[in-house]
């Protein structure tokens, strides 16, 4: 993606998340010089911030998604069972928008459809291989409710209306009728290793720098905190 359609599609996000009430925290507006000099363990470890994402493969209003994770424990909090166990982001899917399908191998995650258009999700349960079961039917907690849907039913969630996703639970979602503003609440999040695709797609973006960056990307730390230690 070009930068200059990533700090377009930031303002855009930003505008769109404010019309709901809702406002990210102070680090959101940070210059990139700002966070790499002041470089936070609490949000450049944890990957706190803004992340705008194509898949890699060049076709965002298609195929993509917004996402600003807004608070986010660490993977040895999990594993002692104590600490920060939780994270949660803020995210938009545009009408007609994919995020793909994919499942995550620790994550478990409550996805609520805060305001705009219907929020559709199509399911599918893990084969033994950790694949796709195409038969399987698939049972949800939706507010508390059980839902069970078979492998062709898909499920939609009004505005309001939230699914909770553990892990090996297959989805891919997308925003009908009007752009969606989406919560997620999970336990810690890992985007470098716990995504896992059912295409050979990426996780995060390419990008060609035409001008300079209007907020830094979570994938832009590792290069943009090298360079402010040099």
């Amino acid at each position: 993606m070009k930068r200059s359609r990533i700090n377009e599609i930031i303002r855009e996000g930003d505008a769109f998340i404010r019309s709901f009430g809702f406002r990210l925290p102070p680090f959101a507006y940070w210059s990139p010089r700002e966070l790499a000099e002041r470089r936070p363990e609490g949000i450049v470890g944890a990957r706190l911030g803004w992340d705008i994402t194509d898949y890699g493969q060049g076709r965002f209003d298609d195929l993509g998604l917004f996402l600003f994770t807004v608070r986010n424990g660490r993977a040895a909090d999990l594993a002692r069972g104590s600490g920060m166990l939780y994270a949660e982001k803020i995210m938009i899917s545009r009408k007609d928008q994919l995020s793909p399908m994919h499942r995550h191998v620790v994550k478990a995650e409550d996805i609520i459809n805060r305001g705009g258009g219907r929020l559709v999700l199509q399911l599918h349960a893990s084969g033994a291989d950790g694949g796709i079961d195409p038969d399987a039917p698939v049972t949800v907690p939706c507010d508390g409710v059980e839902r069970s849907l078979s492998s062709s039913d898909l499920l939609s969630l009004e505005p309001g209306e939230s699914v909770t996703l553990f892990p090996g639970i297959w989805h891919a979602f997308w925003a009908e009728g009007a752009d969606v503003l989406i919560g997620e609440v999970s336990t810690v999040n890992d985007d470098l290793t716990d995504n896992v695709f059912a295409d050979p797609i990426g996780r995060f973006s390419s990008v060609e720098e035409d001008e300079p960056p209007l907020r830094l990307l979570v994938s832009d730390y590792d290069a943009w905190m090298a360079d402010a230690g040099r």
